[in-house]
């Protein structure tokens, strides 16, 4: 068996701390690498292998811990450039070798199942927990993932052009004065996974930005087959069958919520000034969502974002983050804020369901209403938010948020969320959990 390796001493130079980390890293990576393949390992090697992993993490808590904020302006031109989560890990493993993986290493192990993962991406949620956890470079990478997607200024060109924007597993439509966001994955109950990411994102981006609109519209759309057929569904949370199968990285999570879920909440920001509420500016727009059907986990996540929320009275929402095995995203954060602390902790913690049309259902729900009704109401919706003008509207919807979570809360939130949700993503338990709730193993992907 090899020897156990002594971690280096951190130091206060950067380069020199790099080199020694690196050749730490490298050799406890070849250890791992002699040891049987994980599904094949014995108790003793499993052991082994997790001790390995676990003194190497530890290395790389040390090394972030001193040199984050190095490292962070070295990616970045010392701030002066935006780079987003997705690309800033893999230009960290170009820059330090070994303190995460490569992109060819993350590759290497997406079509594995998730059991089968040796979990390199958790080195990501230590890395994005140093970054975020510095309030500098912390609230320049928040902003950073606020900046509008690069190929969002096509796509809005040719929804001005063409009035309607179809981008496979979401798509964007006019409703009056409203730019409408419909989640399209029928397959999988309007569910989140990688297909619907960048396409969600992007149809994010082009309904704040489109100038012939003054709010916007979250919805599920029609799903035309199966026990639903014919009838809207919200979103039905992360696709739990591609988790198990290990077709949802850890960088999704990231993404997501930074991303996407953020701007619903915050708008978009520009580049030359912060987003911070009070010395800064943004793009914002007032966000509808329409709930048809059920908001499951990261569909109820959502609605903690939107600025009002109207649901069929046949409609539910339920955040199964117990059953899942993870982080329930920025509900942990939002949640109390609507419910009470005592009925959150049921939610997150013991699967409470909450029926739209109940006292618990309406903290979050501003509407409940007949099925038939949703059209009607969302129209009226839209007429009265947007009857007396949108200046004052989101002067009030940033003084709201200032009061509730500034920016800064937001970014600290992230930081834990990115260490845990890393940890959580690869635990066995989270794949005994859906082979025991969610019979993942005979689900087809």
């Amino acid at each position: 068996m090899d020897s156990v390796i002594s971690m280096p001493v951190v130091g206060n130079d950067f380069a020199a701390d790099a080199v020694a980390f690196s050749a730490y890293w490298r050799e406890a990576d070849e250890q791992l690498g002699r040891l049987p393949a994980k599904p094949l390992r014995d108790a003793a090697a499993a052991e082994r292998a997790e001790a390995i992993k676990d003194a190497a993490r530890e290395a790389r808590f040390a090394f972030l811990r001193r040199h984050a904020h190095t490292l962070y302006d070295r990616l970045t031109d010392g701030r002066r450039k935006f780079v987003r989560v997705e690309r800033l890990v893999y230009d960290a493993a170009d820059c330090v070798p070994g303190l995460v993986p490569t992109r060819t290493e993350v590759e290497a192990e997406s079509a594995l199942r998730q059991s089968e993962k040796e979990g390199r991406e958790v080195d990501q949620g230590i890395l994005c927990n140093q970054f975020l956890a510095d309030p500098e470079c912390g609230m320049h990478l928040c902003h950073a993932m606020l900046l509008p997607r690069e190929e969002s200024a096509e796509a809005l060109a040719k929804f001005l052009r063409d009035g309607r924007l179809d981008l496979g597993t979401a798509k964007v439509e006019r409703q009056g004065k409203a730019a409408v966001l419909l989640l399209s994955n029928p397959r999988f109950l309007n569910s989140e996974d990688l297909s619907t990411q960048a396409a969600t994102e992007i149809g994010a981006d082009v309904c704040t930005l489109d100038p012939n609109s003054e709010v916007a519209v979250l919805r599920g759309d029609v799903v035309p087959t199966g026990k639903y057929a014919g009838r809207r569904v919200y979103n039905s949370g992360i696709n739990l069958t591609h988790l198990y199968h290990g077709r949802i990285p850890y960088l999704w999570f990231m993404v997501r919520d930074l991303g996407f879920v953020n701007k619903m909440m915050r708008g978009l920001a520009r580049p030359e000034v912060t987003p911070d509420e009070v010395a800064g500016d943004s793009i914002e727009k007032l966000w509808i969502s329409a709930v048809d059907t059920f908001a499951i986990g990261g569909g109820c996540q959502i609605l903690l974002a939107s600025d009002f929320n109207i649901a069929a009275r046949d409609a539910y929402m339920t955040l199964p983050a117990r059953k899942e095995g993870i982080i329930p995203a920025m509900a942990n954060l939002r949640l109390a804020r609507f419910i009470g602390d005592r009925l959150a902790r049921q939610a997150i913690m013991y699967e409470r369901r909450f029926e739209c049309d109940s006292p618990e259902g309406r903290l979050i729900c501003d509407e409940v209403v007949e099925p038939e009704a949703m059209e009607r109401t969302i129209d009226r919706a839209i007429d009265r938010l947007t009857s007396s003008g949108v200046v004052g509207v989101i002067g009030n919807r940033r003084a709201l948020r200032l009061a509730v979570e500034p920016l800064d809360l937001f970014r600290r939130y992230a930081a834990l969320y990115a260490r845990e949700q890393a940890y959580c993503h690869f635990s066995p338990a989270l794949i005994a959990n859906l082979e025991l709730y969610w019979n993942a193993q005979s689900r087809r992907a």
